[in-house]
Protein backbone atom coordinates (compact mmCIF):
# COMPACT_ATOMS: atom_id res chain seq x y z
CA UNK A 1 0.00 0.00 0.00
CA UNK A 2 1.33 3.37 -1.03
CA UNK A 3 1.99 5.91 1.76
CA UNK A 4 0.35 9.22 0.48
CA UNK A 5 1.95 12.54 1.25
CA UNK A 6 -0.49 15.22 1.60
CA UNK A 7 0.66 18.20 0.18
CA UNK A 8 1.83 16.36 -3.18
CA UNK A 9 -2.17 14.71 -2.92
CA UNK A 10 -3.13 18.01 -2.93
CA UNK A 11 -1.16 19.20 -5.93
CA UNK A 12 0.32 21.70 -3.71
CA UNK A 13 3.58 22.71 -2.19
CA UNK A 14 4.22 23.22 1.63
CA UNK A 15 3.37 26.83 2.34
CA UNK A 16 6.35 28.16 4.62
CA UNK A 17 4.95 28.96 7.83
CA UNK A 18 4.51 32.55 9.24
CA UNK A 19 7.40 32.49 11.91
CA UNK A 20 9.41 31.82 9.03
CA UNK A 21 8.18 33.80 6.47
CA UNK A 22 8.62 37.19 9.37
CA UNK A 23 12.36 35.88 9.45
CA UNK A 24 13.21 35.96 5.98
CA UNK A 25 11.38 39.69 5.85
CA UNK A 26 13.58 40.54 8.40
CA UNK A 27 16.52 39.44 7.33
CA UNK A 28 15.98 40.54 3.92
CA UNK A 29 14.92 43.85 5.02
CA UNK A 30 18.14 44.18 6.60
CA UNK A 31 20.45 43.16 3.97
CA UNK A 32 18.42 45.41 1.82
CA UNK A 33 18.84 48.43 4.05
CA UNK A 34 22.36 48.24 4.69
CA UNK A 35 23.77 47.39 1.18
CA UNK A 36 21.73 50.27 0.01
CA UNK A 37 23.25 52.83 2.82
CA UNK A 38 26.62 51.81 1.67
CA UNK A 39 25.67 52.13 -1.65
CA UNK A 40 23.92 56.08 -1.17
CA UNK A 41 27.14 57.02 0.34
CA UNK A 42 29.46 55.70 -2.16
CA UNK A 43 27.54 57.47 -4.83
CA UNK A 44 27.54 60.57 -2.61
CA UNK A 45 31.52 60.26 -2.65
CA UNK A 46 31.72 59.73 1.17
CA UNK A 47 33.63 56.88 0.85
CA UNK A 48 37.47 56.58 1.13
CA UNK A 49 40.37 55.33 -0.54
CA UNK A 50 41.23 54.36 3.17
CA UNK A 51 39.70 51.60 3.46
CA UNK A 52 37.32 51.03 0.88
CA UNK A 53 39.58 50.74 -2.23
CA UNK A 54 42.68 49.04 -0.02
CA UNK A 55 39.74 46.07 0.14
CA UNK A 56 38.38 46.91 -3.59
CA UNK A 57 42.42 46.31 -4.42
CA UNK A 58 42.73 43.11 -2.61
CA UNK A 59 39.53 41.06 -3.09
CA UNK A 60 40.23 42.32 -7.24
CA UNK A 61 44.10 40.48 -6.84
CA UNK A 62 42.41 37.16 -5.02
CA UNK A 63 40.02 37.21 -7.63
CA UNK A 64 42.78 36.78 -10.63
CA UNK A 65 44.23 34.46 -8.81
CA UNK A 66 46.72 36.15 -6.36
CA UNK A 67 47.64 37.20 -3.10
CA UNK A 68 45.67 40.24 -1.77
CA UNK A 69 47.95 43.04 -3.08
CA UNK A 70 46.78 46.70 -2.35
CA UNK A 71 48.73 49.37 -4.12
CA UNK A 72 47.12 52.00 -2.18
CA UNK A 73 48.12 50.40 1.16
CA UNK A 74 51.18 49.33 0.42
CA UNK A 75 52.08 52.15 -0.62
CA UNK A 76 50.89 55.05 2.06
CA UNK A 77 52.66 52.74 4.79
CA UNK A 78 55.95 52.67 3.08
CA UNK A 79 55.30 48.54 2.37
CA UNK A 80 55.80 49.09 -1.38
CA UNK A 81 53.60 48.55 -4.26
CA UNK A 82 53.25 45.07 -3.92
CA UNK A 83 52.01 44.58 -0.42
CA UNK A 84 49.52 41.76 0.27
CA UNK A 85 46.86 43.15 3.14
CA UNK A 86 47.74 39.33 5.04
CA UNK A 87 50.53 41.61 6.09
CA UNK A 88 48.63 44.45 7.39
CA UNK A 89 45.60 41.88 9.18
CA UNK A 90 45.06 38.17 9.11
CA UNK A 91 41.59 38.37 6.67
CA UNK A 92 41.52 34.81 4.56
CA UNK A 93 38.36 34.71 4.86
CA UNK A 94 38.38 38.09 2.12
CA UNK A 95 39.33 34.88 -0.36
CA UNK A 96 35.99 34.06 -0.27
CA UNK A 97 34.07 37.46 -2.13
CA UNK A 98 36.73 36.98 -5.19
CA UNK A 99 34.16 34.65 -7.02
CA UNK A 100 31.60 37.38 -6.79
CA UNK A 101 34.38 40.17 -8.36
CA UNK A 102 33.96 37.85 -11.76
CA UNK A 103 30.16 38.94 -11.85
CA UNK A 104 30.82 42.54 -10.93
CA UNK A 105 34.37 43.84 -10.70
CA UNK A 106 33.76 47.03 -8.21
CA UNK A 107 33.52 48.27 -4.47
CA UNK A 108 29.88 48.47 -4.88
CA UNK A 109 29.67 44.28 -4.88
CA UNK A 110 31.72 44.91 -1.53
CA UNK A 111 29.28 47.06 -0.25
CA UNK A 112 26.07 44.77 -0.98
CA UNK A 113 27.64 41.46 -0.11
CA UNK A 114 28.70 44.02 3.07
CA UNK A 115 25.05 44.35 3.72
CA UNK A 116 24.10 40.64 2.98
CA UNK A 117 26.59 39.01 5.45
CA UNK A 118 25.92 41.46 8.36
CA UNK A 119 22.54 40.90 7.86
CA UNK A 120 23.12 36.90 7.68
CA UNK A 121 23.62 37.14 11.98
CA UNK A 122 19.47 37.34 12.34
CA UNK A 123 18.40 33.80 11.54
CA UNK A 124 21.05 32.46 13.96
CA UNK A 125 20.38 35.30 16.08
CA UNK A 126 16.42 34.34 15.92
CA UNK A 127 16.84 30.78 16.81
CA UNK A 128 19.49 31.00 19.59
CA UNK A 129 16.36 33.64 21.14
CA UNK A 130 13.31 31.81 20.36
CA UNK A 131 14.87 28.43 22.36
CA UNK A 132 14.95 31.04 25.10
CA UNK A 133 12.06 33.12 24.89
CA UNK A 134 9.72 32.04 21.99
CA UNK A 135 9.40 33.14 18.37
CA UNK A 136 7.65 36.25 19.03
CA UNK A 137 10.32 37.80 21.24
CA UNK A 138 13.05 36.30 18.61
CA UNK A 139 11.41 38.56 15.86
CA UNK A 140 11.79 41.77 18.22
CA UNK A 141 15.39 41.32 19.07
CA UNK A 142 16.08 40.54 14.93
CA UNK A 143 14.99 43.73 14.38
CA UNK A 144 17.04 45.71 17.79
CA UNK A 145 19.37 43.62 15.70
CA UNK A 146 19.02 45.23 12.51
CA UNK A 147 18.71 48.48 13.58
CA UNK A 148 21.69 48.55 16.25
CA UNK A 149 23.65 51.65 16.21
CA UNK A 150 26.93 49.32 16.21
CA UNK A 151 25.81 47.71 12.81
CA UNK A 152 24.52 51.11 11.57
CA UNK A 153 27.90 52.62 11.80
CA UNK A 154 30.07 49.36 10.12
CA UNK A 155 27.69 50.01 7.32
CA UNK A 156 28.23 53.39 6.66
CA UNK A 157 32.14 53.10 6.98
CA UNK A 158 33.20 51.57 4.07
CA UNK A 159 33.56 48.07 3.98
CA UNK A 160 35.64 45.54 6.51
CA UNK A 161 36.32 42.23 7.56
CA UNK A 162 33.92 42.64 10.20
CA UNK A 163 31.14 41.82 7.88
CA UNK A 164 31.83 38.35 8.72
CA UNK A 165 32.12 38.69 12.84
CA UNK A 166 28.34 38.46 13.68
CA UNK A 167 27.11 35.78 11.70
CA UNK A 168 30.30 33.79 12.69
CA UNK A 169 30.08 34.68 16.38
CA UNK A 170 26.19 34.19 16.08
CA UNK A 171 26.50 30.44 14.85
CA UNK A 172 29.32 29.82 17.15
CA UNK A 173 26.82 30.31 19.98
CA UNK A 174 23.56 29.07 18.63
CA UNK A 175 25.18 25.61 17.17
CA UNK A 176 27.10 25.22 20.55
CA UNK A 177 23.53 25.69 21.92
CA UNK A 178 21.84 23.64 20.39
CA UNK A 179 24.40 20.80 20.82
CA UNK A 180 25.95 21.00 17.83
CA UNK A 181 29.66 20.79 19.04
CA UNK A 182 31.85 20.25 15.81
CA UNK A 183 29.63 22.73 13.55
CA UNK A 184 30.22 25.51 16.52
CA UNK A 185 33.91 24.64 16.24
CA UNK A 186 33.82 25.34 12.49
CA UNK A 187 32.47 28.58 12.89
CA UNK A 188 35.00 29.15 15.69
CA UNK A 189 37.87 28.11 13.21
CA UNK A 190 36.20 29.85 10.54
CA UNK A 191 35.83 33.01 12.83
CA UNK A 192 39.97 32.72 12.90
CA UNK A 193 39.86 33.51 9.30
CA UNK A 194 38.20 36.99 9.69
CA UNK A 195 40.93 39.10 11.94
CA UNK A 196 43.84 38.48 13.55
CA UNK A 197 42.68 39.83 17.41
CA UNK A 198 39.50 36.98 16.57
CA UNK A 199 41.40 34.16 18.93
CA UNK A 200 40.26 37.01 21.76
CA UNK A 201 36.45 36.31 21.01
CA UNK A 202 37.58 32.20 21.46
CA UNK A 203 38.98 33.09 24.28
CA UNK A 204 35.99 34.89 25.38
CA UNK A 205 33.99 31.83 25.07
CA UNK A 206 36.23 29.59 27.00
CA UNK A 207 35.41 32.13 29.78
CA UNK A 208 32.12 31.47 29.14
CA UNK A 209 32.27 27.90 29.50
CA UNK A 210 34.33 27.87 32.54
CA UNK A 211 31.71 30.40 33.93
CA UNK A 212 29.25 27.43 33.57
CA UNK A 213 31.79 24.61 34.75
CA UNK A 214 32.80 23.40 31.97
CA UNK A 215 36.64 23.01 33.05
CA UNK A 216 38.20 21.48 30.13
CA UNK A 217 36.27 22.91 27.20
CA UNK A 218 36.88 26.24 28.71
CA UNK A 219 40.38 26.44 29.52
CA UNK A 220 41.30 24.79 25.69
CA UNK A 221 39.44 27.59 24.48
CA UNK A 222 41.13 30.24 25.95
CA UNK A 223 44.79 28.53 25.66
CA UNK A 224 43.53 27.96 21.70
CA UNK A 225 42.21 31.95 21.37
CA UNK A 226 45.21 33.33 22.96
CA UNK A 227 48.17 30.80 20.89
CA UNK A 228 45.88 32.43 17.60
CA UNK A 229 46.26 35.64 18.29
CA UNK A 230 50.07 34.83 18.82
CA UNK A 231 50.25 33.34 15.52
CA UNK A 232 48.61 35.57 13.33
CA UNK A 233 50.53 38.61 14.81
CA UNK A 234 53.88 37.42 15.85
CA UNK A 235 53.89 34.70 12.39
CA UNK A 236 51.65 35.01 9.87
CA UNK A 237 51.33 38.68 9.58
CA UNK A 238 55.51 39.17 9.57
CA UNK A 239 55.25 36.45 6.63
CA UNK A 240 53.46 38.67 4.60
CA UNK A 241 55.44 41.49 4.58
CA UNK A 242 53.74 43.20 7.49
CA UNK A 243 55.15 44.01 10.84
CA UNK A 244 54.29 42.25 14.49
CA UNK A 245 53.50 45.58 16.06
CA UNK A 246 52.07 47.60 13.39
CA UNK A 247 49.07 48.40 15.54
CA UNK A 248 50.84 48.03 18.78
CA UNK A 249 48.48 50.40 20.95
CA UNK A 250 49.47 49.79 24.46
CA UNK A 251 52.76 52.19 25.18
CA UNK A 252 51.20 52.91 28.11
CA UNK A 253 51.80 49.96 29.44
CA UNK A 254 54.93 48.58 27.99
CA UNK A 255 57.04 48.57 24.52
CA UNK A 256 55.87 44.95 23.90
CA UNK A 257 53.59 42.67 24.82
CA UNK A 258 55.53 40.79 28.05
CA UNK A 259 56.39 44.22 29.26
CA UNK A 260 52.69 45.18 28.91
CA UNK A 261 51.63 42.32 30.62
CA UNK A 262 53.96 42.44 33.83
CA UNK A 263 53.04 46.26 34.43
CA UNK A 264 49.33 45.06 34.11
CA UNK A 265 49.78 42.39 37.03
CA UNK A 266 52.19 44.73 39.03
CA UNK A 267 50.24 47.91 38.76
CA UNK A 268 46.97 46.41 38.44
CA UNK A 269 44.99 50.15 39.10
CA UNK A 270 47.34 51.20 35.90
CA UNK A 271 45.50 49.61 33.99
CA UNK A 272 42.17 49.71 35.34
CA UNK A 273 42.37 53.81 34.94
CA UNK A 274 43.32 53.03 31.09
CA UNK A 275 39.64 51.62 30.01
CA UNK A 276 38.29 54.41 31.42
CA UNK A 277 40.84 57.00 30.21
CA UNK A 278 39.77 59.48 28.08
CA UNK A 279 36.18 58.87 28.79
CA UNK A 280 35.00 58.47 25.60
CA UNK A 281 35.88 54.58 26.65
CA UNK A 282 33.46 54.61 29.00
CA UNK A 283 30.30 56.37 27.40
CA UNK A 284 31.43 53.78 24.52
CA UNK A 285 30.77 50.78 27.22
CA UNK A 286 27.20 52.65 28.70
CA UNK A 287 26.38 53.06 24.96
CA UNK A 288 26.83 49.23 24.10
CA UNK A 289 24.33 48.30 27.75
CA UNK A 290 22.17 50.82 26.74
CA UNK A 291 21.61 49.14 23.77
CA UNK A 292 20.51 45.93 25.22
CA UNK A 293 19.00 47.68 28.03
CA UNK A 294 22.06 46.08 30.36
CA UNK A 295 20.15 42.99 30.31
CA UNK A 296 23.40 41.37 28.85
CA UNK A 297 24.81 41.78 32.41
CA UNK A 298 22.35 38.58 34.10
CA UNK A 299 23.68 36.33 31.56
CA UNK A 300 28.03 34.42 31.51
CA UNK A 301 27.76 34.85 27.87
CA UNK A 302 28.58 38.72 28.11
CA UNK A 303 31.77 37.16 29.21
CA UNK A 304 32.81 36.84 25.59
CA UNK A 305 32.92 39.96 24.92
CA UNK A 306 35.12 41.09 27.78
CA UNK A 307 38.41 40.09 25.78
CA UNK A 308 38.28 41.87 22.23
CA UNK A 309 36.51 44.96 24.91
CA UNK A 310 39.57 45.23 26.96
CA UNK A 311 42.11 45.03 24.24
CA UNK A 312 40.57 47.92 22.48
CA UNK A 313 39.78 49.94 26.07
CA UNK A 314 43.50 49.31 27.67
CA UNK A 315 44.63 51.03 24.59
CA UNK A 316 46.75 54.43 24.71
CA UNK A 317 46.71 55.21 20.66
CA UNK A 318 44.55 54.90 17.77
CA UNK A 319 41.56 56.42 18.82
CA UNK A 320 39.64 55.19 17.04
CA UNK A 321 39.10 52.03 18.77
CA UNK A 322 37.44 52.69 21.36
CA UNK A 323 34.57 55.42 20.10
CA UNK A 324 31.21 55.02 18.65
CA UNK A 325 31.96 55.55 15.14
CA UNK A 326 33.75 53.11 12.45
CA UNK A 327 32.85 49.48 12.42
CA UNK A 328 34.73 48.49 15.83
CA UNK A 329 31.48 47.96 18.24
CA UNK A 330 30.37 45.81 15.19
CA UNK A 331 32.31 42.80 16.32
CA UNK A 332 30.83 42.48 19.70
CA UNK A 333 26.98 43.27 18.87
CA UNK A 334 25.63 40.08 18.46
CA UNK A 335 27.25 38.79 21.75
CA UNK A 336 25.50 41.30 23.17
CA UNK A 337 22.26 40.40 22.00
CA UNK A 338 22.58 36.87 22.75
CA UNK A 339 23.76 37.50 26.35
CA UNK A 340 20.36 39.74 26.26
CA UNK A 341 18.20 37.42 25.68
CA UNK A 342 20.06 34.53 27.76
CA UNK A 343 19.75 37.19 30.59
CA UNK A 344 16.09 37.43 30.35
CA UNK A 345 15.73 33.66 29.98
CA UNK A 346 17.48 33.37 33.48
CA UNK A 347 15.24 36.00 35.69
CA UNK A 348 11.60 35.97 36.60
CA UNK A 349 10.98 38.79 34.52
CA UNK A 350 10.72 35.93 32.00
CA UNK A 351 6.98 35.99 32.30
CA UNK A 352 7.53 39.59 30.72
CA UNK A 353 9.71 38.48 28.30
CA UNK A 354 7.73 39.91 25.15
CA UNK A 355 7.35 43.84 26.37
CA UNK A 356 11.63 43.05 27.56
CA UNK A 357 12.48 42.11 23.76
CA UNK A 358 9.76 45.02 22.56
CA UNK A 359 11.57 47.16 24.65
CA UNK A 360 15.37 46.48 23.25
CA UNK A 361 13.84 47.33 19.35
CA UNK A 362 12.08 50.09 21.02
CA UNK A 363 15.48 51.42 22.26
CA UNK A 364 17.01 50.51 19.13
CA UNK A 365 14.72 52.65 17.04
CA UNK A 366 15.19 55.48 19.17
CA UNK A 367 18.69 55.73 18.74
CA UNK A 368 18.40 55.24 15.08
CA UNK A 369 18.99 59.49 14.93
CA UNK A 370 21.62 59.71 16.99
CA UNK A 371 24.04 57.61 14.77
CA UNK A 372 24.89 56.79 11.28
CA UNK A 373 21.74 56.32 9.08
CA UNK A 374 20.44 59.98 10.86
CA UNK A 375 23.91 61.14 9.22
CA UNK A 376 23.47 59.04 5.65
CA UNK A 377 20.84 61.91 3.72
CA UNK A 378 23.24 64.85 4.74
CA UNK A 379 22.70 66.15 1.40
CA UNK A 380 26.40 66.93 -0.57
CA UNK A 381 27.20 70.10 -2.55
CA UNK A 382 30.10 68.57 -4.86
CA UNK A 383 28.67 65.28 -5.79
CA UNK A 384 28.71 66.60 -9.75
CA UNK A 385 32.21 68.31 -9.32
CA UNK A 386 33.70 65.15 -7.95
CA UNK A 387 31.69 63.07 -10.57
CA UNK A 388 33.26 65.17 -13.68
CA UNK A 389 36.42 65.01 -11.86
CA UNK A 390 36.37 61.09 -11.73
CA UNK A 391 35.32 61.28 -15.52
CA UNK A 392 38.27 63.60 -16.58
CA UNK A 393 40.80 60.43 -15.51
CA UNK A 394 41.11 57.99 -18.53
CA UNK A 395 40.52 54.36 -17.76
CA UNK A 396 44.01 51.85 -16.94
CA UNK A 397 45.94 54.92 -15.85
CA UNK A 398 48.04 55.08 -12.34
CA UNK A 399 46.08 57.69 -10.17
CA UNK A 400 46.40 59.41 -6.95
CA UNK A 401 42.95 60.07 -6.51
CA UNK A 402 41.97 62.14 -3.38
CA UNK A 403 40.61 60.13 -0.26
CA UNK A 404 36.93 60.57 -2.04
CA UNK A 405 37.20 60.02 -5.24
CA UNK A 406 39.50 57.00 -5.09
CA UNK A 407 36.49 54.43 -5.08
CA UNK A 408 35.12 56.32 -8.10
CA UNK A 409 38.39 55.19 -10.11
CA UNK A 410 39.26 52.24 -8.39
CA UNK A 411 37.12 49.96 -10.63
CA UNK A 412 38.72 50.88 -14.23
CA UNK A 413 41.87 52.28 -12.70
CA UNK A 414 45.32 51.83 -10.39
CA UNK A 415 44.55 54.12 -7.38
CA UNK A 416 47.36 55.77 -5.08
CA UNK A 417 45.96 58.01 -1.99
CA UNK A 418 46.83 61.39 -3.05
CA UNK A 419 49.44 61.57 -0.12
CA UNK A 420 51.38 64.12 2.06
CA UNK A 421 54.25 62.78 0.08
CA UNK A 422 54.32 63.44 -3.57
CA UNK A 423 53.93 60.09 -5.61
CA UNK A 424 54.63 61.53 -8.61
CA UNK A 425 51.91 59.68 -10.95
CA UNK A 426 50.82 60.40 -14.17
CA UNK A 427 47.33 61.54 -13.30
CA UNK A 428 46.33 63.16 -9.92
CA UNK A 429 43.06 64.21 -8.67
CA UNK A 430 43.34 66.90 -5.99
CA UNK A 431 40.43 68.49 -3.36
CA UNK A 432 41.56 71.59 -2.46
CA UNK A 433 37.92 72.44 -1.54
CA UNK A 434 37.45 70.61 1.75
CA UNK A 435 40.53 68.82 4.59
CA UNK A 436 40.96 65.27 3.24
CA UNK A 437 42.95 62.83 4.65
CA UNK A 438 46.13 62.40 4.98
CA UNK A 439 46.39 65.84 5.32
CA UNK A 440 47.00 68.32 8.34
CA UNK A 441 44.88 71.15 6.19
CA UNK A 442 43.82 72.90 2.95
CA UNK A 443 47.13 74.81 2.94
CA UNK A 444 48.86 72.03 2.74
CA UNK A 445 46.62 70.66 0.11
CA UNK A 446 46.57 73.86 -2.14
CA UNK A 447 50.71 74.23 -1.59
CA UNK A 448 51.15 70.55 -3.30
CA UNK A 449 49.16 71.51 -6.27
CA UNK A 450 50.77 74.45 -6.26
CA UNK A 451 53.92 72.16 -6.24
CA UNK A 452 52.72 69.63 -9.15
CA UNK A 453 51.89 72.87 -11.24
CA UNK A 454 55.47 74.08 -10.92
CA UNK A 455 56.89 70.67 -11.70
CA UNK A 456 55.19 70.78 -14.92
CA UNK A 457 51.76 69.24 -14.20
CA UNK A 458 48.79 70.54 -16.67
CA UNK A 459 45.50 70.92 -14.74
CA UNK A 460 42.76 69.48 -17.16
CA UNK A 461 39.86 69.87 -14.81
CA UNK A 462 38.98 72.83 -11.90
CA UNK A 463 35.56 72.38 -10.34
CA UNK A 464 34.10 73.70 -6.87
CA UNK A 465 37.67 72.74 -5.36
CA UNK A 466 37.54 69.58 -7.42
CA UNK A 467 41.27 69.70 -9.49
CA UNK A 468 42.81 67.00 -11.92
CA UNK A 469 46.31 67.06 -13.39
CA UNK A 470 48.09 65.68 -15.57
CA UNK A 471 51.76 64.93 -15.99
CA UNK A 472 53.97 66.24 -18.70
CA UNK A 473 53.88 63.89 -21.55
CA UNK A 474 57.61 64.02 -20.91
CA UNK A 475 57.41 62.99 -17.89
CA UNK A 476 59.40 59.81 -16.60
CA UNK A 477 56.71 57.48 -14.48
CA UNK A 478 57.46 56.45 -11.14
CA UNK A 479 58.47 52.97 -10.52
CA UNK A 480 54.74 52.38 -9.47
CA UNK A 481 53.57 52.49 -13.31
CA UNK A 482 54.56 49.24 -13.76
CA UNK A 483 52.39 46.77 -14.60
Amino acid sequence: MRTTIPWRAAGRRPRVSRTAAVLGAITAAAAVLYSAAGLIRLHAFRLGTYDLVIFDQAVRSYSRFGLPVSLAKGVHNDFGPDFSVLGDHWSPILASLAPFYWLHDGPGTLLVLQGVLLAAAIPPLWLFTRRRLGSAAAHLVAGAYALSWPIAEAVVFDFHEVAFAPALTAWMIERHDAGRTRQAVLAGVLLLCVKEDMGLVVAGYGMFLLAVRRPRAGLALVAGGLAAVMVTTRVLIPAFGGRADYYWAYGSLGPDLRGAAVRALTHPWEALALLVTPPEKAATVALLGVMVLFLCLLSPLTLIAVPPLAARMLASSFPNWWGTEYHYNAFVVVVLFCAAADGIARTRLVTRKVPLAASLLVVAVALVPFFAYGRLLTPGNRVQAASGAAAAVPDGVLVEAANYVGPALTGRTRVLLWDRRPRWAPWVVADTGRKTFPFTGLDEQRARVDLLRRNGYQVVYDRDGYVVLRAAPDARPPDLARP
